[in-house]
């Protein structure tokens, strides 16, 4: 029986909704509007919140200054593959081969410049 009761309260609750005063909705959809993150302006912001935004494109453009200053000039132990491509001798290989024992290496070019 109080089931019954309490559904017919909720009926009569459903058939009169709460008015919410024009101040008090007004000031909740501001301060609403005030906590929202900004929306990006444009194809470009856009585009920069895809990588991740300022900090997602500072790692992007590192990686890139990384893999192409890597590829121009790489540490002594790695063979020059821009120098073979542009027919210059490199001369990390060199001292590389008088520590080789004479299996063939295939990895980072040592192939293209013994050959």
């Amino acid at each position: 029986m109080a089931d019954v009761a309490l559904e017919a309260m909720f009926q009569e609750a459903r058939r009169t909704p709460a008015e919410v005063p024009a101040r008090l909705m007004a000031r909740v959809l501001a301060d609403a509007e005030a906590v929202q993150p900004m929306a990006p302006r444009g194809e470009w912001r856009r585009w920069l919140g895809g990588l991740g935004g300022l900090q997602g494109l500072g790692g992007l453009i590192t990686a890139c200054c990384m893999g192409f200053w890597l590829g121009v000039a790489p540490p002594q132990g790695l063979p020059d593959l821009a120098g073979a491509m542009f027919g210059v001798q490199a001369d990390q290989v060199d001292a590389l081969d008088e520590d080789f024992d004479g299996g063939v290496l295939t990895a980072f070019g040592w192939d293209i410049e013994e050959g």
